[in-house]
């Protein structure tokens, strides 16, 4: 892998979507839902919220991890104890922030399925056939996915990568496909894409700074990035990413314009 790492190859990057991008990806069915949840909701906290989802997206997870975190690859390998090999050579006190690393590696690997799943899975609710779904059959379902797929990774990464990589494909462009079609609701949502509206957000807002713990959630899974480089390669994480993040761009774009265009008569 090391030798071939900077390489892009078609199949390489639709196991990458395949295997990396689940946790990131389904982000958008519960981010901008936590942030709006509770809160008088108003053309600032909207354009403000998606400013620091986008930027999240930009400084979180495209600069520190695809730029700058794959390159700390050990010997073609990535992941926090890919990590903690090459900080041992350095410094030997470095372990413990490693360990510390490794623990919020585990947390995260916990949680975040749950949710993931979960939020997918209660959209079942807004289908007209499925409107009477109880918590109860929900938390079975979830249970039943998270015990499908667990007993799927006996088979290898690869396999998994091959068989959701077409999935994700086609999950990402829908995603994408949504939000472009919502875009022209309230095409102001654009003056989201200036870092002005999320720093306003973050200082001016009433406690818009505890906002921060949900805009968050969409950089959730970006881990994943790092540590499967061993098995996807540099070069395939980076060129699906660009994919992936317009993706998810376009479709937290989209939201926010529906909201722009509608918040007024659902607050009312």
């Amino acid at each position: 892998m090391s030798k071939n790492i900077n390489r892009a190859t078609a199949a390489g990057i639709l196991i990458a979507l395949g295997i990396i991008y689940g946790d990131i990806g389904t982000s958008p069915l519960y981010v901008l839902n936590a942030i709006v949840s509770g809160k008088i909701i108003s053309e600032d906290l909207i354009l403000g919220s998606l400013s620091c989802i986008i930027w999240t997206l930009t400084l979180q997870t495209t600069v520190k991890y695809v730029i700058l975190t794959l390159k700390a690859d050990n010997r073609g390998e990535g992941g926090i104890f890919s990590l903690y090999a090459l900080v041992r050579r350095q410094k030997k006190w470095l372990v413990l922030p490693a360990m510390i690393g490794g623990a919020a590696l585990l947390a995260d690997g916990i949680i975040t399925p749950p949710i993931s799943i979960t939020s997918a899975v209660e959209g079942l609710k807004q289908i007209p056939l499925f409107a009477d779904i109880t918590t109860k059959t929900i938390v079975i379902i979830v249970l039943a996915i998270l015990c499908l797929l667990f007993f799927l990774q006996q088979f290898g990464t690869a396999s998994i990568g091959k068989l959701f990589g077409p999935i994700m494909t086609i999950w990402f462009l829908m995603l994408g496909a949504l939000g472009l079609s919502h875009l022209t609701d309230d095409l102001y949502i654009f003056k989201a894409l200036s870092p002005h509206y999320a720093i306003e957000l973050l200082t001016v807002y009433p406690s818009g700074f505890w906002i921060l713990g949900s805009v968050f959630l969409c950089t959730t899974g970006a881990e994943a990035l790092y540590s499967d480089l061993g098995h996807c390669g540099r070069g395939n994480i980076r060129v699906s990413w660009v994919f992936v993040k317009a993706c998810l761009i376009l479709n937290y774009l989209g939201q926010g314009a529906w909201l722009l265009a509608n918040y007024k008569s659902i607050y009312n």
